[in-house]
């Protein structure tokens, strides 16, 4: 049975505006691009929040404001850090002080995309280890079904606890979205799964701070099932979406008005756009974490492993189409002149982490391609095959045989591809270049 919890987050702010001295603490196990905010959002709802990182840099990063956030995030950093609410440490052991503890660690998947669930186990027996009696534990991190019951709810049965009434467990998947000044965190609802009914109250009183309302499902199975389900989504249309350009291109139709054409359609569609690939921590992971334990378990799944090969070979089918365009007009890969316009992982943010650019960056170098790269957000990146880049600040795109455009920034401008003689977009959105071609 599901619940919807309504304007959850608004209750829990006023019902804790001040912080009295009875107010849970809760400590945020990973404070990456979902802890921190998460301890933010939870800060300004008046718990007193202890930031925990394995990492010391991060939390330097932290402490001195150099972390990517939306601008008009890092006023409530600054804040939370002089209220004395958020306190940052790299010491497991703070777990045991708190009464309750979210997980927010990364869950990635290693070169040959198998899941790689080091951080998640490692945080899941930091909190079994330091769990004490009357502790919410609510795990957030997109894992595989399955992993909120064997990772804490089975070991903590083992250590004597009574699930449900001594200690609290639950899955809440995050919904964040980096970089995205429309749906921030606290506007988007969040699906929420106990262990019982009891588990699901409880860590509603904490989750319902960090969102509009809540959607409280039958079991954390189904809030883990509910997170892939998302994201796969996701990957799978935009593979789609990446074959629909294909078609585009052979019919001599824009790529982008197709979509936007489509759209209009006011039910039964929803836009996905073509790109040089999938980035970011989400969308290219998540969906191999549904995979491979219905691998495991010979449940053929065709869509979503068709999908998640084209998804994986985007980027190389852009560089060796870029270095076929240069061989056309005779010039062979080692002298091949490219540069690439944007390396991080999507428009608006500074992370290039599971970026479809250095991916595409690196598979040029590999082939002998003098790489140079633009991206007015990201000054120095290390790119597979050719060592450290510089940011090109003012490039002259006329000096390049080719100017690939895999990721264009809001509000920087662009007007030097105008003087670009060839360009590869796989964006499909910018203008210039006296010969452009398609992917």
């Amino acid at each position: 049975m599901s619940a919807v919890y309504n304007d959850a987050a608004s209750a829990a702010a006023s019902a804790l505006a001040p912080p009295a001295s009875d107010v849970a603490t809760v400590a945020v196990i990973g404070m990456g691009y979902v802890g921190l905010p998460t301890a933010l959002a939870l800060r300004d709802a008046g718990f007193p929040v202890v930031g925990i990182d394995i990492s010391e840099q991060r939390l330097d990063a932290i402490r001195s404001g150099a972390v990517d956030l939306l601008d008009r995030d890092r006023p409530r950093l600054t804040e939370a850090l002089r209220s004395g609410l958020l306190d940052l440490t790299s010491e497991l052991r703070a777990l045991a002080a708190a009464d309750a503890v979210i997980i927010a660690v990364p869950t990635p998947v290693d070169d040959d995309f198998a899941p790689d669930l080091r951080a998640v186990h490692a945080a899941c027996g930091a909190a079994v280890m330091h769990a004490r009696a009357g502790q919410t534990i609510v795990l957030t991190s997109t894992t595989y079904v399955g992993t909120t019951q064997e990772l804490l709810v089975e070991p903590l049965t083992e250590r004597g606890f009574t699930i449900g009434e001594d200690i609290h467990v639950a899955f809440a998947p995050e919904r964040i979205n980096p970089g995205d000044a429309l749906w921030e965190q606290a506007t988007v609802p969040r699906v929420l799964g106990g262990a019982t009914q009891a588990c699901a109250e409880a860590a509603a009183q904490i989750v319902a701070a960090t969102a509009s309302k809540l959607h409280v499902v039958s079991s954390p199975e189904a809030a883990e099932l509910t997170k892939l389900q998302e994201n796969t989504f996701r990957a799978v249309n935009l593979a789609f979406a990446n074959e629909m350009a294909a078609a585009a291109g052979f019919y001599g139709v824009d790529p982008v008005e197709i979509v936007e054409a489509a759209s209009t359609k006011p039910y039964g569609y929803l836009a996905h756009y073509p790109g040089p690939g999938v980035g970011g921590h989400c969308i290219p992971v998540d969906p191999y974490y549904l995979l491979a334990p219905l691998r495991d378990g010979g449940v053929p799944s065709p869509v979503t492993e068709s999908a998640m090969v084209a998804v994986a070979g985007r980027p190389a089918a852009v560089a060796d189409r870029a270095l076929a365009l240069t061989a056309e007009r005779g010039i062979a890969d080692a002298g091949a002149r490219i540069l690439l316009v944007g390396v991080a992982y999507k428009p608006g943010v500074e992370d290039h982490r599971e970026s479809p650019a250095l991916r595409i960056a690196g598979r040029l170098a590999r082939r002998g391609a003098q790489v140079s790269y633009h991206d007015p957000l990201i000054p120095t990146v290390d790119i597979p095959g050719a060592g450290t880049q510089h940011s090109v600040v003012a490039p002259d795109a006329a000096d390049y045989d080719l100017v690939v455009v895999a990721v264009v920034h809001p509000e920087h401008h662009y007007a030097f591809l105008a003087d670009a003689e060839h360009v590869l977009d796989a964006t499909y959105r910018t203008p210039g270049g006296q010969f452009r071609h398609a992917l």
